[in-house]
């Protein structure tokens, strides 16, 4: 008899037929999950590799240079420094030959200038009589060195007489305006250049005219190195946008240098003279380039002439010396009187 455990009945559900075996697993076996089709490969690379970013267009060159000084203040260096040191060949030339014919180097210099600004104000339909104002002229820088301060002082007022009734015969309309230009042309040239023929009288003259010009020279030159190297806050952005105050500090730097240098060893003056001297001459050029940038931008118009290359008109040349000559004269009168 069998004996089945925990009793003597057999167990309710009779076993398999065939044996005891385990559950049947799924069909298909006991298999991992299949991977994705094509293997377990690492998720591709983009098209065409893992290469970099590609560099801009033309390759990944280093920034070029600045610019060159000529694309920055739109002077052609070259031509300038031609120009300037021909102009300086014939200063010294006349001065320490013949000194009067400095006197007629000047006088031509004033006539041009004075071309260039009856052209420019003749553009908003200003006439300057500029037959009155040229020969009075003339007459203020011939009576100023050989005649003295009396005689030139008459040329002034005789040439202002000769403005206003020169210009009777052009009608009353634009009277006023034309007579007020000429007057003004007057003495914003000829006046101004004949302070620097009292300079060439004594017996040094040469050597306070060149003085004079070395100084303002400088006061352009290192105005215009600095501007162009560190300029960056401008100084009087609505008349002259390119002037800058590191440019002035770079003026002021040049001009005490070359007082103390020229008044120490040209007219053997005292070396605070110089200095002195120096810092008048750096205001007094700033002025006149001022002057004249606002007479363009009144006038609209880029430069007053094209006759120096590099430079444009010879007024631009002429701005800061006409300025500055009144006041080395009169520094130069106290300082060194003439013996």
């Amino acid at each position: 008899m069998l004996h089945y455990p925990g009793g003597d009945d057999p167990p309710q559900t009779p076993p398999d037929p065939g044996g005891t075996h385990p559950p049947r697993p799924p069909l298909g076996g006991t298999h991992p999950p299949r991977p994705p089709l094509g293997g377990t490969h690492p998720p591709r690379p983009p098209l065409g590799g893992t290469h970099p970013p590609r560099p801009p267009l033309g390759g990944t060159h280093p920034p070029g240079p600045p610019l060159a000084p000529k694309a920055r203040t739109g002077r052609n260096l070259p031509a300038a420094i031609g120009v300037g040191a021909g102009l300086g060949g014939l200063v010294i030339l006349t001065l320490f030959t013949v000194k009067a014919t400095f006197l007629l180097y000047a006088g031509i210099a004033v006539a041009i200038a004075l071309a260039e600004l009856t052209s420019a104000l003749a553009k908003r339909d200003i006439a300057i009589p500029w037959i009155p104002v040229a020969a009075g002229g003339a007459a203020m820088l011939t009576c100023t060195y050989w005649l003295g301060p009396r005689d030139a002082l008459a040329a002034v007022g005789l040439t202002v007489i000769a403005i206003v009734a020169w210009r009777l015969t052009g009608g009353a309309t634009g009277y006023v305006k034309d007579t007020t230009a000429g007057v003004f042309a007057a003495a914003y040239l000829p006046f101004l250049a004949s302070f620097v023929a009292a300079m060439l009288v004594p017996a040094d003259g040469p050597r306070r005219v060149l003085s004079f010009i070395i100084l303002t020279i400088c006061s352009d030159i290192g105005g215009y190195f600095a501007g162009i190297t560190v300029g960056r806050h401008p100084m009087a952005p609505s008349i002259s946008p390119k002037k800058t105050w590191e440019g002035f500090a770079g003026s002021a730097v040049a001009c005490l240098v070359a007082g103390w240098l020229c008044l120490t060893l040209l007219l053997h003056g005292h070396w605070w003279q110089g200095l002195l001297t120096g810092a008048a001459v750096v205001l007094a050029a700033t002025v006149g380039d001022l002057v004249e940038s606002m007479i363009k931008r009144d006038l609209d118009i880029k430069d007053m002439g094209t006759l120096l290359p590099g430079h444009g008109g010879v007024l631009e040349r002429l701005d800061s010396l006409l300025v500055a000559a009144p006041i080395v004269w009169l520094l130069l009168t106290v300082f060194i009187p003439a013996g």
